[in-house]
């Protein structure tokens, strides 16, 4: 065992990293800095700091996240309409290269040698967090309990509290589910969802109404753009974080952003998981639709083609990559015509299109109508452009392939 002397834990005051930082302390002889992150999760992060001190922690540090965590993260991947696997828009994976990322500052601000996570050795995050801290911080050392104690059950746990003067807080109706939330998203795990043929209770889902229970009447909205990025929602300016505050809580009302998936984990698994992500769900059709008339066919496309491997690096923890770092340049590249207006018609679980305006709009009128055009596009042109487009499939066929 590597000596240690100091080590930044990522903290949320729970069962599980609370039993953390006193088996750290006991198994490393080391001293543990706290550090709790509000990433807009819905639940006052500063009852951390009392639950860090009763354990005789000294350095604690307690953050407000939230604007950062949209502003440089959630805008940034949403930019590239990004989506895992066709469904998943991403909001734990996002969520934890912000938090290596502080792990690692914290580390260098306290003289840690060391940061240490919750997360299990059966998930993704342990690779999410690592794969940060190393990029940022080649030297640091990792610690991750979960794959080291023989604490494998809550039993476990809560007997080591017991024997340690631990004080648990017991919540009253606690969810049988593993539940992860901040602004974008809340996700949920376990219980009857490992079963992927049980169709998750509605008593479950917390941030929206079903879309059965969602208001008769439709919910008009417009968001204004700039390079990509939403900057005020009709017609008052918003920074990142209230925008998706905003989003979350109207998508919420009309029973948006419900999501039930079984998604391929990278360490090899199959996962079950339900999620509510209302504010993304309404970000990416409005920022496509913004796109559609803003971006050349070519760049559309490229972006849409690159986009599954963009997806595929956030999902994997590769967010500090030298690879993501160039596609999003190239993302944010594109982004520079893509300003205007978008007006949404939300309607029981549903987003719907209804306008969209740039002044760096693309879609030519006088071309694209049905009535007279002027001269502005001669039909017989089609002529010759199909025909070169058949030549090689003429050859093929003259030469003997067979289709039927």
């Amino acid at each position: 065992m590597k000596q240690v002397n100091k080590v930044v834990l990522a903290y949320s005051g729970g069962l599980d990293t609370s039993v953390i930082a006193k088996w750290l302390e006991e198994t490393y002889r080391c001293e543990v800095v706290t550090f709790t992150a509000d990433l807009g999760q819905g639940e006052e992060v500063e009852p951390a700091r009392a639950k860090a001190e009763a354990l005789g922690i000294k350095e604690i540090f307690i953050e407000d996240l939230r604007e950062e965590f949209t502003r440089d993260f959630v805008f940034p991947m949403f930019r590239a309409n990004t989506i895992y696997e066709g469904e998943y828009l991403l909001g734990t994976s996002i969520a934890r290269p912000l938090i290596a990322k502080r792990l690692v500052e914290i580390a260098n601000e306290t003289g840690a040698d060391a940061i240490s996570h919750g997360a299990t050795g059966k998930g993704n995050d342990q690779v999410r967090f690592e794969l940060g801290a190393y990029a940022l911080k080649p030297g640091i050392q990792v610690i991750a309990p979960w794959r080291e104690w023989d604490l494998n059950s809550r039993e476990s746990l809560l007997a080591y509290c017991e024997k340690h003067n631990i004080v648990v807080e017991k919540k009253k109706g606690k969810s049988p589910y593993s539940m992860d939330a901040n602004l974008l998203h809340i996700s949920y795990e376990g219980g009857i969802l490992e079963d992927p043929w049980a169709e998750a209770e509605e008593d479950m889902w917390r941030w929206s109404v079903s879309p059965e229970q969602a208001p008769d009447q439709s919910t008009y909205i417009e968001l204004s753009y700039q390079k990509g990025d939403i900057v005020a929602i009709d017609d008052q300016p918003m920074t990142p974080a209230t925008v998706l505050a905003y989003l979350n809580k109207v998508g919420g009302d009309n029973g948006i952003g419900r999501l039930d998936i079984v998604e391929n984990r990278y360490v090899g698994m199959k996962s079950r998981g339900c999620y509510e992500t209302p504010g993304g769900t309404i970000m990416l059709k409005a920022h496509r639709a913004i796109e559609s008339i803003t971006l050349d066919r070519e760049v559309a496309h490229l972006k849409d083609e690159l986009m599954p491997r963009y997806a595929k690096l956030i999902y994997n923890g590769y967010w500090w990559s030298p690879e993501r770092e160039m596609l999003q340049q190239m993302i944010d590249q594109s982004q520079l015509p893509v300003n205007g207006k978008v007006r949404l018609k939300l309607y029981k679980g549903n987003v719907t299109v209804v306008g969209r305006q740039s002044d760096n709009s693309l879609f030519d009128e006088n071309i694209a109508t049905f009535e007279d055009d002027a001269g502005a596009y001669d039909q017989a042109d089609a002529a010759g452009f199909i025909k070169l487009n058949a030549l090689r499939l003429k050859i093929a066929a003259n030469k003997g392939r067979k289709l039927l």
